[in-house]
């Protein structure tokens, strides 16, 4: 099933609101593709849909509901993502040992052998 809470969310002026969908991510891109939403609107577990939209995904069988019931529905559908756990941090690199310089010789050496301390 899809929701969507009414347009409340101001940004760039306009209203938005927040779509989702209960059974899987595929079927809320298909929807939000229907509804002519670009899948920049997609924020890690919902679209962002501007308010001139509203209508038409409401006439398109999504079913309104308040903000926090859209939380609700997506944990207990097990599809929540919350900000903290969509995009990794990136691991520390890994320390490790220098390796050694080669000796080095200089182009009048090149008979002499090159010693390493034991």
């Amino acid at each position: 099933m899809l929701y969507l809470d009414r347009p409340a969310w101001p940004w760039r002026g306009r209203l938005w609101s927040h779509l989702i969908s209960d059974v899987s991510p595929a079927e809320l891109h298909v929807f939000a593709e229907t509804l002519g939403v670009s899948r920049r609107g997609f924020d890690r577990d919902h679209y962002d849909i501007p308010a001139e939209r509203f209508a038409m995904a409401v006439w398109l069988g999504a079913r309104v509901v308040p903000s926090r019931e859209l939380v609700r529905l997506l944990r207990q559908a097990g599809l929540r993502r919350p900000k903290h756990l969509a995009r990794p941090r990136p691991e520390p690199p890994a320390t490790r040992p220098r390796p050694e310089p080669p000796a080095t010789r200089s182009p009048g050496d090149a008979a002499l052998p090159v010693l390493h301390p034991c």
